[in-house]
């Protein structure tokens, strides 16, 4: 998944058909004993915030309303959707897990456009509840009845937090991933659903997931961004330059990167586990690195990127629950092999030295490169938190020391 801001054009319409008008979160149809055969379409309300139940803790924000907002811009669904990589490993591992899906009941958390739930339909499941708290919704319901599959899809319109589904869920699907993984805080929501819904023993689609980093170089990146400045139609402007760096490096950059760029192998940072993560994991993220560059060259910054398998519990995990994946496979970050041999599930990697995908890799740059020698160890720390402003941000802080020096690299991912 992605977010940006929208600019009020090509927004999921909602009028005429319920979704506008007094702010409140809806269900839609059909409703529990109503006919799924194309009647009468019937409404009921979701609570717009956290239900009784949890004191309140999950209540919708304004940071929450504003994100779902700007889901409903259809430019985003666009971009996931003609993500090839992203849209065709989601609809192999479906049809993969067809036997786990056919006359089963499924729930996909942010359905979006509806297509991942289709998927779900054309795989036999019997029933799917497609949960959006995006207008998006209203679309995604129009095309499930375009397609002929209201008896099967049931689109609810509102936060998995506050809809109700009256009965258990055999598979829970969900694009949950934002940059950085877990950028966003969507995979709460997949929390929720599991505990929510998921019958014991369940499959959850995508299982697992593994955040990477590396550091790496990037110096035409920098000349274009900073260099550029030192003399501009013979004018020196480099007075320009710390300002420059500023605009340019403060933040988190979304952009593809290549192999060639990456410096060291990469290491994890985080490792989830679908089935057992607690909410209480994602608030805040810590890893300790060790990296020894492969390369002589000016070390220009931090990439990130990650992947995500489509197994079971029980066919992903070794004897001590250690992930099933060759030390190879890691060391560079980059499973070679999308289909992995035996019982290994179906991977989806958005790294460098794979097909580009819309998550691209997110670096963080430093506002001044360091020249480092092949061998060179690079040693520190990174922390990932919710921002306390808005837990859909991300507070970025990264400890390092090399060469006999150390830094510290603070950003935030809005």
């Amino acid at each position: 998944m992605l977010s940006t801001p929208i600019d009020g054009h090509c927004a999921a319409a909602a009028e005429n058909n319920g979704a506008a008008g007094d702010g409140a979160l809806r269900l839609f149809p059909p409703g529990k004993g109503h006919s799924r055969g194309g009647g009468e379409q019937r409404w009921s309300r979701a609570s717009a915030g956290g239900g009784e139940s949890d004191g309140g803790k999950n209540r919708a924000t304004d940071y929450d309303a504003a994100y779902f907002q700007s889901y409903a811009h259809l430019g985003i669904h666009e971009e996931m959707i003609k993500d090839s990589v992203r849209t065709d490993t989601y609809r192999a591992a479906i049809f993969h897990y067809q036997q786990y899906i056919a006359g089963k009941v499924v729930v996909d958390v942010g359905c979006g456009t509806g297509i991942l739930a289709i998927f779900c339909a054309q795989a036999g499941a019997r029933r799917v509840y497609a949960v959006d708290a995006s207008d998006i919704a209203v679309q995604a319901n129009e095309v499930v009845k375009a397609n002929n599959l209201s008896d099967k899809v049931i689109v609810l319109h509102g936060r998995v937090e506050d809809v109700e589904i009256d009965e258990k869920v055999d598979v829970i699907i969900s694009e949950w991933m934002g940059y950085m993984l877990l950028y966003e805080s969507m995979l709460g929501s997949v929390v929720t659903a599991r505990d929510r819904w998921l019958k014991p023993g369940g499959l959850i689609l995508p299982s697992h997931a593994t955040l990477l980093m590396a550091p790496i170089t990037h110096p035409d990146r920098y000349s274009q961004s900073i260099d550029f400045w030192n003399e501009v139609y013979g004018i020196n402007m480099s007075a320009m330059i710390p300002l420059a760096k500023q605009c340019a490096f403060e933040e988190p950059s979304v952009e593809l990167i290549n192999g060639e760029n990456v410096m060291t192998w990469a290491e994890v940072i985080k490792h989830v586990d679908c089935y057992t993560v607690a909410m209480d994991e994602l608030e805040s993220v810590a890893a300790k690195f060790n990296f020894k560059s492969m390369m002589r060259a000016p070390f220009n910054g931090f990439a990130f990127w990650f992947n995500v398998q489509f197994g079971g519990p029980a066919e992903f995990l070794g004897k001590d629950n250690a992930p099933l994946l060759d030390h190879k496979v890691y060391e560079n970050g980059s499973p070679a092999k999308k289909r992995m041999n035996g019982n290994k599930p179906l991977v989806l990697s958005t790294a460098p030295e794979d097909p580009p995908t819309h998550w691209q890799q997110t670096v963080l740059y430093l506002y001044e490169p360091i020249d480092l020698e092949q061998d060179q160890v690079i040693e520190g720390s990174v922390t990932l938190s919710q921002s306390k402003e808005n837990r859909r941000f991300m507070n970025i802080r990264i400890q390092y020391a090399t060469g006999g020096r150390s830094f510290v690299k603070e950003s935030v991912m809005r």
